[in-house]
Protein backbone atom coordinates (compact mmCIF):
# COMPACT_ATOMS: atom_id res chain seq x y z
CA UNK A 1 0.00 0.00 0.00
CA UNK A 2 1.44 3.15 -0.73
CA UNK A 3 1.03 6.37 0.69
CA UNK A 4 -1.42 8.32 -1.36
CA UNK A 5 -3.69 5.23 -0.83
CA UNK A 6 -3.61 5.76 2.59
CA UNK A 7 -7.10 7.60 3.81
CA UNK A 8 -6.67 11.02 4.58
CA UNK A 9 -6.19 11.47 8.96
CA UNK A 10 -9.16 13.34 10.50
CA UNK A 11 -8.51 17.32 11.58
CA UNK A 12 -8.64 16.78 15.38
CA UNK A 13 -7.13 20.95 15.61
CA UNK A 14 -10.74 21.39 16.86
CA UNK A 15 -10.89 18.73 19.68
CA UNK A 16 -7.38 19.99 20.82
CA UNK A 17 -8.44 23.99 20.97
CA UNK A 18 -11.59 22.20 22.56
CA UNK A 19 -9.04 20.42 25.56
CA UNK A 20 -7.00 23.43 25.77
CA UNK A 21 -9.82 26.03 26.44
CA UNK A 22 -11.56 23.36 29.27
CA UNK A 23 -7.86 22.76 30.71
CA UNK A 24 -7.63 26.85 31.32
CA UNK A 25 -11.05 27.21 32.50
CA UNK A 26 -10.78 24.31 34.55
CA UNK A 27 -6.91 25.38 36.00
CA UNK A 28 -8.62 29.01 36.43
CA UNK A 29 -11.22 27.98 38.31
CA UNK A 30 -9.45 25.71 41.02
CA UNK A 31 -7.36 28.78 41.07
CA UNK A 32 -9.73 30.91 42.82
CA UNK A 33 -10.61 27.85 44.68
CA UNK A 34 -7.00 27.53 46.23
CA UNK A 35 -6.54 30.84 46.87
CA UNK A 36 -10.13 31.61 48.67
CA UNK A 37 -9.98 28.66 50.61
CA UNK A 38 -6.16 28.04 51.23
CA UNK A 39 -4.53 31.51 51.23
CA UNK A 40 -7.67 33.08 52.69
CA UNK A 41 -9.05 30.58 54.93
CA UNK A 42 -5.69 28.96 55.99
CA UNK A 43 -2.53 31.49 55.57
CA UNK A 44 -4.58 35.10 55.66
CA UNK A 45 -6.84 33.60 58.25
CA UNK A 46 -4.89 36.01 61.11
CA UNK A 47 -5.32 39.32 59.33
CA UNK A 48 -8.43 38.30 58.21
CA UNK A 49 -9.50 37.67 61.53
CA UNK A 50 -9.35 41.62 62.12
CA UNK A 51 -11.97 42.31 59.84
CA UNK A 52 -15.38 41.60 61.07
CA UNK A 53 -18.76 41.39 59.37
CA UNK A 54 -22.15 41.20 61.24
CA UNK A 55 -20.20 39.97 64.41
CA UNK A 56 -18.19 37.53 63.01
CA UNK A 57 -14.20 37.60 61.78
CA UNK A 58 -14.01 37.63 58.32
CA UNK A 59 -11.00 34.78 57.90
CA UNK A 60 -13.36 32.46 60.57
CA UNK A 61 -16.07 32.73 57.48
CA UNK A 62 -13.30 32.13 54.81
CA UNK A 63 -12.36 28.80 56.92
CA UNK A 64 -16.09 27.70 57.89
CA UNK A 65 -18.02 29.28 54.87
CA UNK A 66 -16.86 31.04 52.25
CA UNK A 67 -14.83 28.06 50.87
CA UNK A 68 -17.67 25.93 50.43
CA UNK A 69 -20.15 29.05 48.78
CA UNK A 70 -17.03 30.05 46.51
CA UNK A 71 -16.99 26.25 45.46
CA UNK A 72 -20.64 25.60 44.65
CA UNK A 73 -20.65 29.46 42.68
CA UNK A 74 -17.59 27.74 40.74
CA UNK A 75 -19.64 24.80 40.08
CA UNK A 76 -22.20 26.75 38.32
CA UNK A 77 -19.80 28.83 36.68
CA UNK A 78 -17.82 26.15 35.18
CA UNK A 79 -21.36 24.13 33.98
CA UNK A 80 -22.17 27.55 32.39
CA UNK A 81 -19.06 27.85 30.77
CA UNK A 82 -18.99 24.45 29.49
CA UNK A 83 -22.11 24.89 28.18
CA UNK A 84 -21.42 27.51 25.87
CA UNK A 85 -18.09 26.00 24.98
CA UNK A 86 -19.74 22.81 23.80
CA UNK A 87 -22.05 24.84 21.60
CA UNK A 88 -19.20 26.36 20.23
CA UNK A 89 -17.58 23.79 18.99
CA UNK A 90 -21.09 21.70 18.32
CA UNK A 91 -20.84 18.99 20.65
CA UNK A 92 -23.75 20.14 23.19
CA UNK A 93 -26.50 17.42 23.83
CA UNK A 94 -29.20 18.93 21.71
CA UNK A 95 -32.28 17.09 20.19
CA UNK A 96 -33.52 17.41 16.80
CA UNK A 97 -36.12 20.26 17.60
CA UNK A 98 -33.00 22.67 19.45
CA UNK A 99 -34.07 22.06 23.26
CA UNK A 100 -31.21 20.00 25.57
CA UNK A 101 -31.77 17.02 26.54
Amino acid sequence: MSDTDKPAEPDNGWRQEYWRRNLRLMITLLGIWFLVSFVCGILLVEQLNEIVIAGFPLGFWFAQQGSIYVFVVLILVYALRMDKLDEEFGVDERDEQGNRL
